[in-house]
Order: structure tokens, then sequence, then C-alpha cells
């Protein structure tokens, strides 16, 4: 409909997803979301955040499902969605496609779960690293998926406090990096 307000939000995730059945089987989740719009201050001359601005975001059948499943609270998230009503200090959204952001976590797909190889300190040699599996030496085995009661493998939180060294070129100096907005 074009009379209808599309736009795309990004904030943070506040509180759970309350997720419903419906009668004929239809799925359906909300959630609330908080947006922290940035404003250049022309007399101070720097940005600084506005006042936070309050969505009620409501998915449907497999987009609720998998939000149901992937949103927690303080999860910052990307949702594109239609106005569909403004009601004390809020907006209500009906949400056509919804991303976490990757400004502040690492987020694998179902395809890209990497297993503790991808964050294994290079200890060896490379030609011992990539000599072919013998019969002494069994194959490398692809991890199983995680639940999503999962919590993060302990190599990947290791290597996370680590600044992922194996990541890192020997020739590049390590310096930490600011994820500031």
């Amino acid at each position: 409909m074009p009379s209808e307000l599309v736009m795309p939000i990004s904030g943070t995730v506040t509180g759970d997803v309350e997720c419903r059945i419906t009668e004929t089987g239809t799925v359906i989740a909300r959630f609330r979301l908080t947006a922290h719009p940035c404003e250049w201050d022309p007399r101070t001359k720097v940005w600084r955040d506005s006042q936070p601005i309050s969505y009620v975001c409501t998915v449907w059948r497999d987009l609720a499902r998998n939000a149901a499943e992937s949103l927690s609270d303080g999860v910052t998230v990307l949702v594109h969605g239609r106005l569909t009503e403004v009601r004390d200090n809020t907006l209500w959204l009906s949400v056509n496609d919804l991303g976490i952001s990757l400004r502040q976590r690492i987020a694998y797909t179902e395809q890209s779960l990497p297993g503790p190889q991808a964050a294994a300190p290079i200890s060896a040699p490379q030609a011992a690293a990539s000599a072919p599996a013998t019969a002494s030496q069994p194959a490398a085995r692809t991890p199983a998926r995680p639940t999503p009661t999962d919590s993060r493998p302990p190599w990947w939180t290791a290597e996370r406090t680590q600044g992922w060294p194996a990541f890192t070129p020997a020739d590049t100096p390590r310096t930490p990096t600011s994820t500031a907005d």
C-alpha cells in the first residue's frame, strides 16, 4: 500500500521476545526495541544521543519463529518494518525483515559456523599443518551444530580475549580497536 510508512531502524531489544501461536497455527512474536538516534549539536560541534525512541515490533510466521529463537535482551538489531500505530509515545511496527547488527558482536549462520580449527593458534610449521591425515592421525571432525542453549565454546572465548592472534598477520602490530558508535 503506497500510504504505508516503511522504515529501517537500528535499536536494542529490551526485554524478552513474546511468542504465541494462533488457533490457525500462525506464529506471532512481539518484542520491544529502543533506538537512540544521534544528532549533531552545532553549538558544541559534536554528535550526541537524542531522546530514546520506543518501538513495539510484531513479526509473523517463520520470521517470528526465528526471532523468538535468536533474540534476547540487549541484542542490537536492524529492523525493516511498516508503522502501524502510535500509542503512548511508542511506535508500533509490523516487521518485514530483521537482522542482528554486527557492530558489537559476531554472528554465525548454520553454514558459516566455524570449527575449533578456525581459531587454533598457529604453533606448528605450515608444512606439518597442511600434511594430509594418515592412519595414525585421525581426520579433523566437523563439530556438531550447537543448540541454542549452548554458550560460546571455550576456544572462541580464549581467542576473543587474546585479540584473535591466529588471525593477526605477523608483520602487523596488534593494537586494541574501539567499537564506539
